[in-house]
């Protein structure tokens, strides 16, 4: 259930709490902080409040408000929003061998810095969520303490932009999109199905299916209204089929059925375009806008 920020704006201080408070992981107390930047003219400026309310608390306090966050992949996560966050990502659905290597991973983390591994598995894939533990274990605690709250930052920003609406939302989604140009005929390519794949260790996971439309794009983004978790992907074009329809012959088996394009994300709110130029005997692409 979302409420406007003009709303937001109205409410007294008890509804106002009830209404942003679970934003921060069992910490009403960042709402109540913010209470007295009140009003808010953007939701951005009422992120930029709650933040501001957690980074100006003592240090002591901080640190338990990190502490109340729950491991990656433990048993339970404390929250709903904790909840569906793991899930989004797959946390929930570890193997054994996986579930032990997030579980020493955890240990190692909470033994040398004293709270939890902070993340926010939105803006990752499983495998950058790995790479990001192991990269960070080897911080010093001043630089991962900050790394922490800076991932609270990105954790709160996408739970108040799904629960307020209003002027100057944050920016918190990127989008995947592609066309198909076929530099044989100089026009579009219609009717090319594409699939997504993302990489999860050493398989490969269809996450998007796709045809292109009159214009060679897709009528939606392949990733789109979320952010584009950083990782590892690979698009694959049914190119074969869309020179046979055209009477082309290009050999049998054809020189090219279907073209794999390997790329990686590193701006989870950032627009990544990757297009495919093609004749039956070539291909290109290029990251546009």
């Amino acid at each position: 259930m979302t409420i406007a920020l003009a709303e937001l704006n109205r409410l007294d201080p008890a509804a106002f709490e009830a209404a942003v408070g679970d934003v921060f992981e069992l910490a009403p107390w960042v709402a109540k902080a913010a209470l007295a930047r009140r009003p808010f003219a953007t939701v951005s400026d009422l992120h930029v409040a709650m933040m501001g309310a957690v980074r100006a608390a003592p240090r002591e306090q901080q640190l338990a408000f990190l502490r109340n966050h729950p491991d990656l992949a433990g048993k339970a996560a404390v929250t709903e929003d904790s909840q569906r966050e793991q899930a989004s990502v797959g946390l929930d659905a570890l193997s054994l061998e996986e579930f032990a290597r997030f579980h020493r991973m955890n240990d190692a983390y909470k033994t040398k810095f004293g709270f939890p591994f902070m993340v926010c598995v939105r803006r990752h894939t499983r495998d950058s969520i790995l790479a990001q533990f192991e990269r960070r274990l080897v911080c010093d605690e001043a630089s991962e303490f900050a790394q922490a709250l800076q991932e609270v930052f990105y954790i709160t920003r996408l739970r108040l932009a799904a629960k307020v609406t209003g002027e100057g939302m944050p920016d918190v989604n990127g989008r995947l999109s592609t066309h198909v140009l076929d530099t044989h005929a100089g026009r579009p390519a219609i009717g090319v199905a594409i699939e997504l794949f993302e990489q999860a260790g050493e398989r490969w996971h269809r996450i998007a299916t796709a045809i292109t439309n009159a214009d060679g794009r897709t009528d939606q983004p392949l990733i789109g209204g979320r952010p584009l978790p950083i990782g590892w992907y690979e698009l694959r074009f049914a190119v074969g089929d869309h020179f046979r329809r055209r009477g082309i012959e290009a050999g049998d088996p054809p020189f090219l059925e279907t073209v794999p394009l390997r790329f990686s994300v590193a701006e989870p709110e950032g627009h990544y375009h990757v297009p495919l130029l093609c004749t039956p005997w070539s291909y290109s692409t290029y990251r546009g806008s």
